[in-house]
Formats: C-alpha cells, sequence, structure tokens
C-alpha cells in the first residue's frame, strides 16, 4: 500500500498535469474567447464544449488514480469544483453528473462507487452556486473549502455505506488525508483561469483609453461637420488603430472613405451596401473576420458599428483591414466605446449647429423689424426738408443712402464698432435735422477701441434717446455716446437728458415683455442677451436715462485694424 505522503503527491502530481494542461488551453483564441465573454453570453455549444473539457479531466482522474482497497485516489472533485466555479451551475452539474457515472459504472460493486456518484453530483452544484452567489474575487477561497467539503462527504458516506465497517474504516483512514489535502488544488486552477479572464478588464481599460486619446485628437473636427472634417476624422482613426481602411457613412451614403480601396468609392453619393443597411436596421454591430468585399476583394476582416443621436440610428462607422481574423475582441471593445463617444459628439456638434442657427435666424428677425422703423423716421425727416431746404434735404438723402447701402451689404458677420457708430452719425445728422438746436450729441470714445459687434446695435438705443427722452422734453437735450474700456470687456452706453424712463417700461424689459411702443429697446436687449449672455443695463437718472451694456472680451473677436476716429 503507498505510503500516505506518496498518495498526497500523487494527487498533487494529476492536479498539476491539468493545470498545465488548461494553461496552454488559455493560450488558444477559442478558449480565450470564452474566458472573456461573461458566463450568461455563453452559447450552448460552447457550454457543452467546456463541458466536454472538464468531464474529460475528470474521467482522467478517474483512470489515473490509484487504488486503495477498492477506492480510488483520484482528482476527479477537482475537475468538477473547478468547471462548475469558473463557467457555471450546468458546466458544474453536467461534468459532475457524467464523471459520477462513469466512476459507478467502472466499479458498480466497489464499496466506494456509490459515495463517489453522489459527492460528484454534490460538487456539481455545489459549484454552481458558488459561481452565481458568491463574489468573483473569493472564488477561489471558497471552492477549496467546497472541495473539501465534498471529499469529507466522500469519507462519511464511505463509512455509512462500506461493508464491512472495517473496510470502510481503513479506507477512510488511507485515503481521508490526501483527498483532502488535495483540493487545496482548486484554488490554483481557479486563480489561473480567472487571471486569464480578468485580462479581458485590462484590455478593456487600455482600449477605452485609446478610444478617448482617438476622441480627443478628433474633437476639434466635429466642431463644424462636413466632408472635408469627416475625412479628417477617418484618417486619424485609420492611423491610431493602424487599419487598412475607415469608413464613416449616414443612413443613406458613404460620407467618408480613407485607405484601401477608396478609389472605388464616389464618396458622398455612394449607396451603402447590403451588410450595411442590415447593421443599420438591426442596430447590432456586424463583424466580418474571413471574408471578401466585392467592390475591394483585397479586404478580408471589417466591423461595422452603428452610430447612434437620440435613440435613433444616423450613420455607422467601418472599419476594414486586409488581413482575415483582425476584428479581435480588444479591436470590437475599442470601436464600441470610441462611436459611443463618437455618437455623443456627432449628436452635440448638431444640438450647436441648430442652436446657432437659431441665434442667427432670431437676430435677423430682431433686425428686420429695426430697419423699417428707422426708414420711416428718416424719410418723414427728409420730406419735412425737401422744399424749405433743399440743400440739406440733399445731404440727408446721402447720408440715408449711405446708410441703407451699407446695411445691404451687411451679412450675418459681426463689423467693427467703429463703422456701427458711422452708421449713428448718419442717423443722427437726420435727426438733428429734425429738432434742430433742441439736439445736440457728445461722443464719448476711447481712442484704442476694436471690437467687433452685431450691426444695428447702438443706432435703436440712440433713436430711444432721442424720440422718447429729447423729444418729449420742452427745453434743448443732450445725447452721450460713450464707448469705454472695462477690466472684463469694453462698456458701450447711451445717456441722454430728456424725460427719463418709467420704472414699468424698465421692469418690462427685463421680463422680456414689449414696453409699450419701445420695440427698438426691447430688440436691442434681446439681442445683446443672445450675445454677451447679459442684457441691457436701464437707469432712470435726473434728469434723462442712461442705457448701457457689456461687450464681453470672450464674446467680441478684435478687429484686424481700428477704423477713423470719431469726431
Amino acid at each position: 500500500m503507498p505510503h500516505m505522503f506518496d498518495m498526497l503527491l500523487a494527487v498533487f502530481d494529476r492536479a498539476a498535469l491539468m493545470l498545465i494542461c488548461l494553461f496552454f488551453l488559455t493560450r488558444t483564441p477559442l478558449f480565450r474567447k470564452l474566458l472573456h465573454k461573461e458566463n450568461d453570453n455563453h452559447t450552448a455549444l460552447e457550454l457543452a464544449a467546456v463541458t466536454a473539457i472538464f468531464s474529460l479531466f475528470a474521467i482522467f482522474g478517474t483512470l489515473s488514480g490509484i487504488n486503495v482497497e477498492g477506492s480510488l485516489i483520484n482528482v476527479r472533485t477537482i475537475a468538477i469544483m473547478s468547471g462548475g466555479i469558473l463557467f457555471g451551475p450546468w458546466v458544474g452539474i453536467i461534468t459532475g453528473v457524467i464523471s459520477g457515472t462513469h466512476r459507478f459504472l467502472i466499479d458498480i460493486h466497489g464499496p466506494t462507487s456509490i459515495p463517489c456518484l453522489i459527492t460528484s453530483i454534490t460538487a456539481g452544484f455545489l459549484s454552481g452556486y458558488i459561481n452565481k452567489k458568491v463574489k468573483k474575487a473569493l472564488h477561489w477561497k471558497v471552492g477549496i473549502l467546497a472541495g473539501m467539503l465534498c471529499e469529507t462527504l466522500t469519507m462519511i458516506l464511505i463509512l455509512l455505506m462500506a461493508r464491512p465497517f472495517s473496510l470502510g474504516l481503513d479506507i477512510v483512514m488511507n485515503i481521508a488525508a490526501p483527498l483532502i489535502l488535495g483540493a487545496s488544488s482548486i484554488g490554483l486552477i481557479v486563480i489561473l483561469v480567472q487571471s486569464v479572464e480578468d485580462e479581458k478588464e485590462v484590455i478593456a481599460a487600455r482600449q477605452a483609453r485609446l478610444a478617448l486619446d482617438i476622441a480627443n485628437k478628433t474633437l476639434p473636427y466635429f466642431r463644424n461637420i462636413n466632408a472635408e472634417s469627416l475625412d479628417s476624422i477617418c484618417r486619424i482613426i485609420r492611423d491610431d488603430i493602424d487599419a487598412d481602411a475607415v469608413a464613416i457613412t449616414d443612413t443613406r451614403n458613404i460620407l467618408a472613405y480613407v485607405g484601401t480601396g477608396a478609389e472605388e468609392y464616389n464618396i458622398g453619393h455612394e449607396a451603402l451596401s447590403e451588410m450595411t443597411k442590415a447593421t443599420l436596421e438591426s442596430g447590432q454591430i456586424t463583424v466580418k473576420n474571413n471574408d471578401e468585399m466585392h467592390r475591394t476583394p483585397q479586404i478580408h476582416s471589417l466591423i461595422i458599428i452603428p452610430l447612434w443621436e437620440k435613440g435613433e440610428v444616423t450613420g455607422s462607422l467601418k472599419i476594414y483591414y486586409c488581413d482575415p481574423h483582425r476584428i479581435t475582441y480588444s479591436l470590437k471593445v475599442m470601436a464600441i466605446g470610441l462611436s459611443q463617444i463618437m455618437s455623443t459628439q456627432m449628436e452635440v456638434s448638431r444640438t450647436e449647429q441648430l442652436r446657432e442657427m437659431a441665434n442667427k435666424a432670431e437676430m435677423r428677425a430682431l433686425q428686420s423689424k429695426i430697419n423699417p422703423h428707422f426708414l420711416f423716421n428718416a424719410l418723414n425727416a427728409i420730406s419735412s426738408s425737401i422744399r424749405a431746404r433743399p440743400d440739406v434735404a440733399r445731404q440727408l438723402i446721402i447720408n440715408l443712402s449711405r446708410y441703407l447701402r451699407y446695411n445691404l451689404e451687411l451679412n450675418d458677420e459681426l463689423i467693427d464698432l467703429r463703422k456701427e457708430l458711422h452708421q449713428v452719425q448718419d442717423y443722427i445728422a437726420i435727426e438733428q435735422a429734425r429738432f434742430g438746436s433742441k439736439l445736440t450729441v457728445i461722443y464719448d470714445i476711447d481712442d484704442d477701441i476694436s471690437v467687433k459687434i452685431p450691426s444695428l446695435l447702438i443706432q435703436p438705443l440712440v433713436e430711444n434717446a432721442i424720440v422718447h427722452g429729447i423729444q418729449k422734453c420742452s427745453g434743448k437735450g443732450v445725447v452721450v455716446i460713450s464707448v469705454k474700456h472695462q477690466p472684463d470687456g469694453v462698456k458701450v452706453s447711451v445717456k441722454d437728458t430728456g424725460h427719463g424712463i418709467n420704472q414699468e417700461t424698465i421692469d418690462r424689459v427685463e421680463r422680456n415683455e414689449m414696453p409699450g411702443n419701445k420695440i427698438g429697446l426691447l430688440n436691442v436687449h434681446h439681442r445683446v442677451s443672445l450675445l454677451y449672455g447679459q442684457g441691457l443695463t436701464i437707469r432712470r437718472l435726473e434728469p434723462g436715462t442712461d442705457i448701457s451694456f457689456l461687450i464681453t472680451r470672450a464674446s467680441s473677436p478684435v478687429a484686424n485694424a481700428p477704423e477713423s476716429k470719431i469726431a
């Protein structure tokens, strides 16, 4: 009879052989793919393959066991427990049933056949429970304890079932220690396989970092999405992941294609392939690892990932390789993360573009309300002067035509503030023709002012000061137009010595409500709010009114060259 120490070494020897076999299995792509999947995502075929592997280990453990008075020193329980803990209840239970039945059939009348059958099945159920209910970090520790418990149960059943009792006792005295201590090998096997499985977290972290790096490089190109920016994005992705080609599509056409086979496509007008259409319709990722593209036969691997915006598929990211089997788990993880970031960037970009378009549209609408209002007053001033003072009327027409011509040439671009002040001068020239000596205008402008603002931003404030302030007074009035540097920007102020604005009008403007007939005042308030985040500041003076706004430096690009000084 072998010595107890020799039997313990024999158990570890067979467990080590199983460990080596598993190590080599973990180096194979197919087995690693199984390990990188969550248990709930394994297919029936994959579970059957894993069950077959651990069942073979368990049967081999039985066949290679050392016979001790009708019992076998073996590693069957180690294989059952390891399979169930690593791959779930189905693997553990089926492996337990198969290997336990095998153990029973090869020695039906042996004193330990039934106890081994029972504990084999028990080990399968217990390992499945550990897989589902115990934290993964504790699997190896609990696995060792559970394996020892199963071997202890085997000893108890042998004592209860073996006849004569002395035979059962003799068997237990010889094999209990080696089998119970040998169960510690379960922990080593679980740690080995889980170390490979945990590599997917390291891979995911590495690929997530790569995706973030690519997203950081491509971010500037998402600010204005067009053919050129999408082409640049594809080039960055292709270079960073060493792909042979990268494409971006919408739901109808290929928007950008960079790399191998680009000459075969009519970018912007090329209809999508059936494979891409199927991906967009299903919203599921498509992977082809050993295929040949119809138009680009040199490409054999591709992954198509849907791009989402507001819960709907709006396009796809396509990555191509010429070599087969290049779409690995790590690349897939990276591509998914990158597509999610790209989807968010595209959605934000489109939202910003829509907001900018809405702001421009609103500004155009506000400006269009101001122009007719000024034109009406200008024509009244000219008509009142044309008979009595034809030279003045002629000059006023020149002022008006110059103002309107300049206004027609304006677009969405900001203009230099001094050009805006020239517009104001033309307006004031017409108004002074109406009011004569009753109106005095003073300019208080810093010499080095050079900022850009939208057109017709100051003139309505001057108009408000004249029409609603000076005109209502019985005596003369003064309007002061001030443009001064401030620590956080440039302050524009229009102050008059007129009738003075009432508090109700100030309150209505602050609430964005129409203050009587002061349309221009509210329009400027809206436009200033859109541009600089804060509307007009309106103060009642004694006498008169002071209306001002701040052109913040962050919102106002510096003009290329200052205009002539306003006198």
